[in-house]
């Protein structure tokens, strides 16, 4: 690791401190297949698909980015991923690739852009939490569009999200810093009164043909407080059938799973989906 890592990086965490990067192996491998195949003169959607595919099979992992109860740290563990992280890290290593990038810092530097409010790493409140705010805000830096609002049958989603707020024993800093609940409450109520658009599951069938490889899902749901339970990609494959590249919790990986109107009726709390395109 140290091979790709900046001296000043390191330099700001000692051995027996969490590690901000983890996967030297992954990035190497990701790289190298990048430039043999030449994913850099892909579009973006289709780059970000091409990596997708390529961490097939990597671990699903949970909590990967609460390293601390005290501060945010942007972190990236490529070894294990949770439904967040694989999108995430899928559309910043093509973002990385686009730009020329070819070390670890790169990266959390594109994951740092998409991850926080605005760009910014100001504490564990400034990460983007829920999926509407994912796509808000990134909308907003010029990562992705919201393409749902313009998509047929698009709903507008009238619920209060609060779910982290009423749960803070559930996240690692809302328990050890109960301060920071009310704050986060502030930012739910924000969220809330968006209301964001979503197209219904029996739907999503019909809106299919308008999607493309790379664009990013976020399958919304009827859980009482939140707006997405699940995230993914759309993969189109060799039969033109729009599937759901996603991090299984389920399935324990990385899996590239049925078409995407299936899974948007597969579960009884799932209400439809959200869609945004990388730019």
């Amino acid at each position: 690791m140290a091979a790709f890592m900046s001296p000043a990086f390191t330099r700001a965490f000692s051995s027996d401190e969490p590690k901000p990067f983890i996967g030297e192996d992954v990035f190497k491998r990701l790289l190298g297949d990048s430039q043999k195949a030449g994913w850099d003169l892909l579009p973006i959607g289709r780059m970000i698909g091409e990596i997708g595919m390529a961490l097939r099979g990597t671990p699903y992992i949970g909590s990967t980015l609460e390293l601390y109860s005290d501060r945010e740290v942007c972190s990236v563990n490529l070894t294990g991923l949770d439904c967040v992280t694989f999108y995430e890290v899928a559309l910043c290593f093509a973002r990385m690739v686009r730009l020329g990038g070819r070390t670890p810092d790169d990266l959390i530097r594109e994951v740092r852009l998409v991850r926080y409010r605005g760009g910014k790493l100001d504490g564990y409140l400034s990460r983007l939490h829920y999926t509407s705010d994912w796509i808000y805000d990134n909308a907003r830096k010029g990562v992705a569009e919201d393409i749902t609002p313009n998509l047929p049958h698009a709903l507008r989603m009238d619920k209060r999200f609060d779910y982290m707020s009423r749960h803070p024993g559930g996240y690692r800093q809302l328990k050890a810093n109960p301060g920071l609940v009310p704050k986060m409450a502030a930012i739910e109520a924000e969220i809330s009164a968006r209301h964001p658009w979503y197209v219904a599951s029996e739907h999503v069938a019909e809106i299919e043909p308008r999607l493309q490889t790379g664009d990013i899902v976020g399958i919304a749901t009827s859980a009482e407080g939140l707006d997405c339970s699940h995230t993914g990609l759309v993969y189109i494959d060799e039969a033109g059938v729009r599937r759901f590249l996603n991090a299984s919790s389920v399935q324990e990986q990385v899996v590239l799973g049925e078409r995407l109107s299936d899974y948007a009726v597969k579960y009884r709390k799932n209400i439809g989906v959200m869609i945004a395109r990388p730019l």
